[in-house]
């Protein structure tokens, strides 16, 4: 099964990417055969950046998604949205691809399930 998950929202501030990721590691940590897609979409490229420093105890969105790239899922940017944020030529987390809107069109197609955050 191929899982999609579109994220909107920046790293910090809402807990919508923290919860997307808890989902993705969750199923990849507890079912066999399921894929993780992820894809950055607006405020959420940012949290393809890296050296991100969070106070002690605090979710780091960095970790989470090197957890998801280091179980095999796949995560991209929007490439528009990174531009507009200027973030189009900073180095990302290892493993991170700026993309397009019909790799995401294709992504869309071919999961059996989308979720959105």
């Amino acid at each position: 099964m191929k899982v999609l998950f579109i994220i909107n929202d920046a790293p910090y501030g809402t807990e919508k990417a923290y919860n997307a990721l808890r989902l993705a590691m969750a199923l990849q940590g507890e079912q066999s055969g399921i894929e993780v897609r992820i894809f950055l979409m607006a405020d959420a490229v940012t949290c393809a950046l890296p050296n991100q420093l969070t106070p002690q105890g605090y979710y780091n969105i960095e970790r989470m998604l090197r957890a998801v790239l280091n179980k095999g899922g796949l995560v991209k940017t929007c490439g528009t949205c990174s531009e507009t944020r200027g973030i189009e030529g900073v180095k990302l987390i290892d493993g991170v691809e700026i993309s397009t809107m019909y790799q995401l069109k294709d992504w869309v197609v071919e999961s059996d399930r989308v979720l959105t955050f």
